[in-house]
């Protein structure tokens, strides 16, 4: 599926890049451009947007293009994501959009090297592969999905490899929510060091 690609290839892959409110985590609430590149080998079975996996089909564009896109909206943050989008070299693009304004956030597992300057960085480690060491002291939040009763200790496992500023939180699998959402309560009460991260832009129906 990744035969020939390269971390360091420009233009990069897009599946989506699209205006919208940011959904989940400390940023929720907020308008962002959202550019979703193209590329995952991470393969959570319950990634919603497992479209992103592959990097045939989808256009590709130049830092500069994609900064293009973003001048086209009111808002000054971009969110850059995936697929997993720490897969290529961030350096050119993030840097590109700095200097046009734009402060910029970065969703990654945390599975590929580290690349870019950034103003946010979410790390939602996977277990399916788990995040480098280098990627611990970057991360200002640490937002781990929770399917099942096992995945509170392995969230609790990453409490110790983050800075101690970094934000903790606990986001329910959507599918699983009505389950786990009571164990999550009964957690964070135990452990307030945690908060309760939703994607409310599926309860709103924000793309």
């Amino acid at each position: 599926m990744f035969k020939g690609l390269s971390v360091h290839a420009e233009p990069l892959p897009v599946m989506e890049a699209f205006y919208s409110v940011q959904g989940e985590g400390f940023h929720q609430g907020k308008a962002a451009f959202f550019i979703r590149l193209a590329g995952c080998d991470v393969g959570c079975h319950w990634c919603d947007v497992k479209a992103s996996w592959n990097t045939e089909g989808y256009p590709r564009y130049t830092s500069e293009q994609l900064v293009e896109m973003a001048l086209n909206h009111a808002s000054k943050l971009v969110v850059i994501t995936g697929g997993e989008p720490l897969m290529y070299d961030l350096s050119l693009l993030t840097q590109q959009l700095r200097k046009a304004g734009f402060a910029v956030n970065l969703e990654t597992s945390g599975a590929y090297p580290f690349s870019g300057t950034w103003d946010w960085v979410c790390l939602s480690p996977k277990k399916n592969k788990a995040p480098l060491d280098e990627l611990m002291p970057e991360a200002d939040e640490l937002k781990v999905i929770i399917y099942n009763k096992n995945d509170f200790a392995w969230a609790a496992s990453f409490v110790h490899r983050v800075r101690k500023n970094c934000r903790l939180y606990l986001q329910p699998e959507w599918g699983k929510m009505p389950i786990m959402m009571p164990e999550i309560v009964k957690y964070i009460k135990a452990h307030p060091s945690w908060e309760i991260s939703l994607q409310t832009h599926k309860f709103m129906d924000i793309p």
